[in-house]
């Protein structure tokens, strides 16, 4: 059977590619190219579960070379399966859960309010650029990374572009390229400073760990690997400007959402962060590659195709999800989450496997960024919310231009009345 290559529609139809062909398909697995690969899809929980098990499918050569050259990085912990994996998973993990998480949130949340506070004068700012500006100045405070507040917004740009060019193939991708190979030269340089005694980082911070890393051999990371890593800890970081930016769209869709959120809601800004996660998209799907011949659902998949996971499809599965396109954060109340139901940064286990393992920071920022927003009195002017479904990753058009309130300037206290005093006269 002839199966013509899919890559052009993929690039047209963006998160509805692959949700496309499933419903198409007359079974469980898709079958289709991509540049020119023999390619499968599956979906679903025990889909999520097949895929992650390193005994099916390995992250390892799977990755295609322009989200390696843009999201990722050549050398990437992404590109590595079994014990190295493990070895290199341990220091992100070391980093990115536990006291890691509170504190980097604590950092963003000062940014955060630094930022605020610019806002308050009438103007219209764009949100999402100042939030990738706000998580940026944030990230790198707490990493130790030394960093000027004048360098931050050629900082955020490069991060977002980097983040902004893994799913296109026109000028978004090609910004996104030399933004990594820029920052990927700074970060070196930055590094081997530091190994050489010329600089220095605050012990455990994430720029001490990472500098200071050994493979699984006992060999320390080349200062570009190092560099590599070390971009995948701050990066992701400003990839949360997407959610907050989706949590504002949120807000000023269903405004009753905001009540809950400003009174500190622990509960409903947990519920609220996993239904952003599912509702909006960011990545339609991952990828792996077979490494031997499988069978799923009594279907076989050849050694060596490439297995895409659709975790657009998989977090808007009306099976999993009632009323799948209904923002509803009420559907996480109470709900005990399985390692592979809600995917949108991966499934399983993040100390062992592929799953994200700055998904419980991402939650956290996300929480204390969007009760902060709640809280801040704005007016939305007329402006494009759309989100194409095309464009990988997407946003509302526009950004999401908001119009803090004027803050009132406290006027200067009246001085006291000028007490009159009589003088003598010269008759007395």
């Amino acid at each position: 059977m002839l199966v013509l290559d899919d890559t052009p529609f993929l690039l047209l139809e963006g998160y509805g590619w692959l949700p496309g062909l499933r419903r198409r398909a007359r079974g469980p697995v898709v079958r289709t190219r991509l540049m020119g690969r023999r390619t499968v899809g599956l979906c679903g929980p025990e889909a999520a579960r097949f895929f992650y098990d390193e005994n099916n499918v390995h992250r390892r050569t799977a990755l295609p070379e322009p989200v390696t050259s843009t999201l990722i990085g050549n050398g990437a912990v992404h590109h590595l399966d079994g014990v190295e994996h493990r070895v290199r998973k341990a220091m992100f993990m070391s980093l990115l859960t536990g006291v890691g998480v509170g504190s980097l949130v604590a950092h963003t949340g000062v940014a955060w309010d630094e930022a605020a506070r610019t806002w308050g004068d009438g103007r219209q700012v764009v949100l999402f650029d100042e939030v990738a500006e706000v998580l940026t100045r944030g990230v790198c405070r707490w990493a130790g990374i030394p960093l000027d507040d004048a360098e931050v917004p050629a900082l955020a740009s490069d991060l977002t572009a980097m983040v902004d060019g893994f799913g296109s193939g026109g000028p978004r991708h090609w910004r996104g390229r030399l933004a990594r190979r820029r920052r990927e030269a700074w970060l070196t340089d930055l590094i081997s400073d530091l190994r050489d005694g010329t600089d220095t980082a605050p012990a455990g911070s994430a720029f001490d760990v990472v500098a200071g890393h050994r493979d699984a051999g006992g060999r320390p990371l080349a200062a570009r690997t190092a560099a590599v890593e070390l971009l995948n800890v701050i990066r992701p970081t400003a990839a949360v400007a997407w959610y907050v930016t989706f949590a504002a769209h949120a807000l000023h869709r269903w405004p009753e959402q905001r009540e809950a959120l400003r009174d500190g809601d622990a509960a409903h800004a947990e519920a609220f962060v996993h239904e952003l996660r599912r509702f909006y998209p960011f990545a339609p799907f991952v990828g792996g590659r077979a490494v031997r011949d499988l069978s799923w659902a009594g279907e076989r998949i050849p050694a060596g195709s490439l297995v895409l996971l659709d975790v657009y499809g998989q977090n808007h599965d009306p099976e999993l999800w009632d009323e799948p396109y209904t923002f509803d954060p009420g559907r996480f109340a109470g709900r005990e989450l399985g390692a592979f139901d809600l995917i949108p940064q991966g499934g399983g286990d993040p100390d062992t496997g592929h799953r994200c393992p700055g998904e419980d920071i991402t939650v956290s920022l996300v929480r204390a960024l969007a009760v902060r927003l709640a809280r801040l009195d704005y007016d939305v002017p007329d402006q494009d919310l759309s989100i194409s479904l095309r464009r990988v990753p997407t946003r509302p058009a526009s950004g999401f231009v908001l119009a803090a309130a004027r803050r009132a300037v406290p006027r200067p206290p009246e001085p006291p009345p000028r007490r009159r005093t009589s003088r003598p006269s010269p008759a007395q």
